[in-house]
């Protein structure tokens, strides 16, 4: 489960341009700088979240590979959900960071990876879509545009049936478009669209929106943390993708162009668990969390040190730190962000499966690891 011995990230020395696969974005559903107040979806409720929060995070739950482990982490998401005794204690929403259903993204298949897994998740769904998502099978009979079901489920003009649902009571989500922002009485979360490519491509225009959203967040601060989520992982350290120098390049240019960095970065598409901390010249020190392993069929290993296939010195991996990993479980995040006098505090908890859950058919989860990130910014630290 641990290995000491890797402490960073990694670049896959084999990489295959496949930039062609591109694939144009859907028209937005809702207006202008596409935002989605959390209190339009669950109400009142809001009130009691303006001193502590708690959400759920996972990634890639999806499956067509059968995988008994994809209801697992979808039941022990839906027992903790129901779990505690306030409003602030319960995760408020799940958000999903990505590759709902495989392989492309098919209506039909919502069902069966999505729908029935979460019927009883109690609390409402977000969702950023990841390269599986916008996927269009080239041997589909039925003609699709990218993303068209992700749209129908998550980007819905008002909450209703879903028509491929098959019975499921889970309404449509109410997003404004496939790169949004929610905004949360203690954080705004900027959820980002990397494409279909297995490292990920952003057009000038979300660039440009991104930039805007970063620069609109930080008036927020300190009330608010900036929490960055795309699906593409910009660090990783697994056999399977490793990292990706084009969302290195993506993010570290917008930062710089906005002038504002965010407090902690989300990510999926690595099918395992893994804890980054990113140290900059400026004494700055932002997270990257990875957390794809909700579900899929198979995980992803983290590389040996030596192993030939990838390399870790390149200097877009310079002061990236792997602080902690977990590759051959299943698991979740929980995540709390509290109101503290020396400012705000992200508490995040990842738990796992054990591996014969599924042999079992029990959904029990044991804590991994517990990590806390202090939020704190040049304002408070002047007072």
């Amino acid at each position: 489960m641990m290995n000491a011995k890797r402490t960073g990230p990694v670049f896959l020395r084999d990489v295959v341009n496949d930039s062609h696969l591109f694939k144009p974005l859907p028209r937005p559903m809702g207006v202008y700088p596409y935002r989605l107040d959390v209190r339009n979806v669950i109400g009142e409720v809001t009130w009691f979240l303006r001193e502590r929060m708690s959400f759920h995070m996972v990634g890639d739950t999806g499956s067509a590979r059968q995988s008994a482990f994809q209801h697992l982490v979808a039941s022990a998401l839906a027992q903790q959900a129901k779990e505690g005794v306030s409003a602030s204690e319960k995760p408020a929403f799940l958000f999903h960071l990505g590759d709902i259903v495989y392989n492309h993204g098919e209506a039909h298949e919502y069902p069966k990876q999505f729908l029935g897994p979460y019927e009883d998740y109690p609390s409402p769904i977000f969702a950023i879509a990841g390269n599986h998502d916008g996927d269009i099978n080239p041997s589909s009979e039925l003609v699709y545009q990218s993303l068209d079901a992700f749209m129908d489920v998550f980007c819905d003009t008002y909450p209703r049936k879903i028509l491929f649902g098959r019975g499921s009571g889970r309404p449509s989500m109410v997003q404004p478009h496939v790169y949004w922002t929610l905004i949360t009485p203690l954080a705004r979360f900027i959820g980002l669209y990397a494409n279909v490519t297995k490292h990920g491509v952003i057009a000038a225009d979300q660039r440009e929106w991104f930039i805007e959203e970063l620069r609109h967040a930080d008036l927020h601060r300190p009330d608010q943390a900036i929490v960055v989520c795309v699906h593409h992982a910009p660090y990783s350290a697994d056999t399977n993708h490793g990292s990706s120098l084009a969302m290195i390049a993506f993010l570290e240019d917008a930062f710089q162009a906005a002038e504002v960095k965010p407090d902690i970065v989300f990510s999926g598409h690595v099918h395992n668990y893994q804890r980054f901390s990113k140290h900059y010249d400026d004494g700055t020190v932002v997270p990257y969390v990875v957390a794809g392993a909700g579900g899929y069929a198979d995980l992803h290993a983290v590389a040996s040190p030596g192993d030939f296939r990838v390399e870790d010195t390149h200097p877009a991996l310079q002061g990236v730190r792997l602080e902690n990993y977990c590759d051959d479980h299943f698991g979740f995040l929980q995540i709390g962000v509290e109101k503290m006098e020396t400012g705000l505090q992200l508490v995040g908890n990842y738990y796992t499966l054990q591996p014969d859950a599924a042999r079992q058919g029990v959904a029990d989860v044991a804590l991994f690891e517990q990590f806390v990130i202090p939020i704190r910014h040049q304002t408070q630290l002047l007072c």
